[in-house]
């Protein structure tokens, strides 16, 4: 892989970048210039892009590298904040026919997912959402593939907590009741 083979690579990734940059940004807009400023950034830097790695992997880096900053001269602006807001989604029919729980469940996730951590959606979104080895994942993000690993474990743990249903006894009630009986 050269830096002469990206632009001829682009176009296909272009879906799951856009897709990815609608996730971290959310808003329709802001994904379309984090992903332009991101290409013009990959096409300038093409020469970096090192054989062996994986140039999805590479754009996805990109895209979170330039989101990173944008939000960082948003903060020195004082002009946005970064929370997320199910209003920026677009709600089109889904032509599978979901049913209404279905989608209730989806919202709920989507929530859920939202209400992570920056670092902890992120890591989820490029492994759960873009399919991304954590190894992968730990190449965008420029982080150990432990803290891949620690992340997406506490945004696992943390999106069980928002499901579990109150009715559940802890582990060790359940086992006090026994012992007392």
């Amino acid at each position: 892989m050269t830096g002469v083979d990206l632009p001829s690579m682009l176009p296909e990734m272009l879906p799951r970048l856009w897709a990815f940059a609608l996730r971290i940004a959310g808003d329709q807009h802001d994904a379309e210039d984090l992903v332009q400023r991101a290409c013009v950034r990959a096409l300038e830097r093409a020469h970096q892009l090192q054989p062996g790695t994986a140039p999805l992997s590479w754009m996805f880096s990109i895209v979170h590298t330039t989101w990173i900053n944008e939000l960082r001269a948003r903060s020195v602006r004082k002009r946005s904040s970064m929370e997320w807001d199910d209003d920026f989604l677009e709600n089109i029919a889904d032509p599978s026919g979901q049913t209404p729980e279905t989608q209730v469940m989806n919202a709920q996730i989507i929530d859920a997912v939202a209400r992570l951590p920056e670092a902890q959606r992120v890591v989820m979104l490029l492994v759960a959402v873009e399919g991304l080895s954590y190894q992968e994942a730990a190449d965008a993000l420029e982080v150990p593939i432990g803290t891949v690993m620690s992340r997406l474990s506490r945004a696992r743990q943390a999106i069980g907590a928002q499901f579990a249903t109150r009715d559940e006894a802890p582990r060790g009630a359940t086992q006090r009741k026994d012992s007392i009986a």
